[in-house]
């Protein structure tokens, strides 16, 4: 007799059914990408939105004109920070000329240091890098032309967004008390905390996110101008911008005001303390602003973070990237008010007090600051906590 339940089943059957489940999920979500993607972000925007959309029905506006008005805010900010980046992209453009000069002394520069070993022609000539590239794209034509279309249709899927987000407006108590109702009357309490709970985390994730971005975009400015870098606001604000997908974004955001730096200077000393620079700035963000500001109960700890994005990139691309991060920041809050899943949410979160290893002095000294920091935020709420209770009793 087969059993018809798990418990009976060997642990490689187990492990066949956990591999051919995930192996089901990741295939449906690459298949429904035109789906899920559009309406992810608009449930992201949603949550933001809908404190907004609140405020504007207390003074008794019609809730479908709260949720447009809501929106169209909204569109506007993302319209302004468009519009910066397509004149200063503009701006950028102008110097082509001369990036392209100092590209060609620096190949000199570098011909004329390998020519006493080597007796052919030079190795790195402009010429020969252009015919590379157009020979590359001349043999990547059709993948490159698969990229174009992809990139088309996530522009067109756009425009769905801003439909999505007036109605999850407009809908949202609907939709929370489906949630509720869904689960049995013996969770009904924990449900709701947890939609309350999440929420809040998504809301507390993305302002908080946007708090950092602009703080990381005034400290990049301070540095590249102070420096007299060209077209220093565009770099800070693309660097700052860049460190939604953590790691990754930050070292390309980095990368390219090094690049311009070393291309348009006489010295090297521009490039390295842009370097040095750069990383103080990057290690007071990780470990002292996005800490204190966006919370480390909804921090993912370093693995678990660059796991989430290199399969977010191989499942969705680069909006998987973006997605994947505040996904598992609710996935672990989740994780954490289910008993069976709690020991989940905790290889989630933070591992501080199990790494080993030592640290830079500047590194100990911001993780001190920060733990002083979150040390007095806790106080606050714990007095805020009793000051509630004393209330309910009221």
């Amino acid at each position: 007799m087969i059993s018809t339940t798990s418990e009976g089943w060997p642990w490689y059957a187990k492990l066949a059914m956990v591999l051919l489940a995930v192996t089901l999920i990741i295939h449906g979500m690459i298949v429904a990408k035109a789906i899920l993607v559009p309406f992810l972000f608009a449930l992201f925007f949603a949550i933001l939105l809908s404190p907004v959309c609140g405020k504007l029905e207390s003074w008794k506006i019609p809730r479908l004109f709260s949720a447009i008005l809501s929106l169209l805010g909204g569109i506007l900010l993302i319209f302004g920070v468009g519009f910066f980046f397509y004149s200063q992209l503009l701006s950028f453009a102008q110097d082509f000329d001369q990036i392209q000069s100092r590209l060609n002394s620096l190949f000199d520069d570098v011909n004329e240091f390998l020519s006493p070993w080597v007796e052919d022609e030079p190795l790195v000539v402009v010429d020969n890098i252009q015919d590379t590239v157009i020979s590359y794209i001349g043999d990547n034509f059709d993948g490159l032309t698969r990229g174009v279309i992809d990139a088309a249709s996530t522009l067109t899927l756009i425009f769905i967004i801003p439909v999505y987000v007036v109605l999850l407006l407009i809908f949202r108590d609907f939709l929370k008390e489906f949630i509720i109702r869904a689960a049995s009357s013996d969770h009904t309490e924990t449900v709701k905390r947890l939609v309350n709970k999440v929420k809040a985390v998504v809301q507390n994730y993305i302002l908080g996110m946007l708090i950092v971005i602009v703080i990381l975009a005034v400290l990049n400015s301070i540095v590249l101008l102070s420096l007299g870098i060209n077209h220093a606001i565009f770099f800070a604000v693309f660097a700052a911008m860049l460190n939604v997908i953590p790691f990754i974004g930050p070292l390309i955001g980095s990368i390219l005001p090094i690049l311009y730096a070393l291309l348009t200077t006489d010295s090297l000393i521009f490039p390295i303390v842009i370097l040095l620079s750069f990383y103080i700035i990057q290690l007071f963000e990780s470990n002292l602003f996005t800490p204190a500001i966006v919370g480390r109960k909804v921090s993912l700890n370093p693995l678990v973070t660059l796991m989430a994005i290199f399969i977010g990139a191989q499942i969705w691309g680069l909006v998987g990237m973006i997605l994947f991060i505040p996904t598992g920041a609710v996935l672990k809050v989740v994780f954490d008010e289910v008993d069976s899943m709690k020991p989940y949410g905790f290889l989630l979160g933070k591992a501080s007090n199990y790494e080993s290893g030592s640290k830079s002095a500047l590194a100990e000294k911001v993780r001190t600051i920060s733990k002083k920091f979150e040390g007095e935020n806790k106080e606050e709420e714990d007095d805020a906590d009793v000051g509630k209770r004393s209330d309910t009793k009221k």
